[in-house]
């Protein structure tokens, strides 16, 4: 990774680490890791992410950073996830979620970056125990569409 991209990063990390802290008491948070596909570009992505406790009845913030490759492209995210999580029925529960999203692209054969406000949309599947299945669609730009699985250790 480029010194630039380097220090942007650090910086976004640092950031996103002061935000998460700062939004609810640590022990009311759960972290998790993530990983999956991504349509144009066309990418295997990982990450990880937090999650707070119910912010107003079931709508969690869940801030997390992916990295893709491929496509030619190393792609980072931020995204500024909240999901609301429906009813469970059963051991699986449906939650659905929007947020903004930050996009640093860095071309494989080039010396840039590109910076690039995106924004999600998503819905997924979970476990009680922290397994989940999600389907992202991007706007603006994100990526057209991401499949992921993660858990999320309670």
């Amino acid at each position: 990774m480029r010194q630039s991209a380097t220090r942007f990063v650090t910086g976004l990390s640092l950031l996103l680490g002061l935000v998460i802290l700062s939004s609810t008491p640590a022990a009311a948070q759960d972290a998790g890791v993530r990983g999956g596909l991504s349509v144009d570009p066309d990418q295997f992505y990982f990450g990880g992410h937090f999650e707070t406790s119910p912010l107003i009845d079931r709508l969690h913030f869940r801030p997390n950073v992916e990295v893709g490759f491929g496509d030619d492209i190393t792609l980072i995210a931020a995204n500024m996830e909240f999901v609301y999580k429906f009813p469970r029925r059963g051991g699986w529960g449906v939650y659905a979620g929007a947020g903004p999203a930050l996009n640093v692209a860095m071309l494989d054969d080039a010396d840039d970056s590109d910076t690039e406000a995106g924004l999600n949309l998503l819905i997924g599947v979970e476990q009680a125990r922290g397994l989940f299945f999600e389907f992202k669609v991007g706007a603006v730009d994100s990526p057209d569409f991401k499949f992921g699985v993660g858990w999320t250790f309670r």
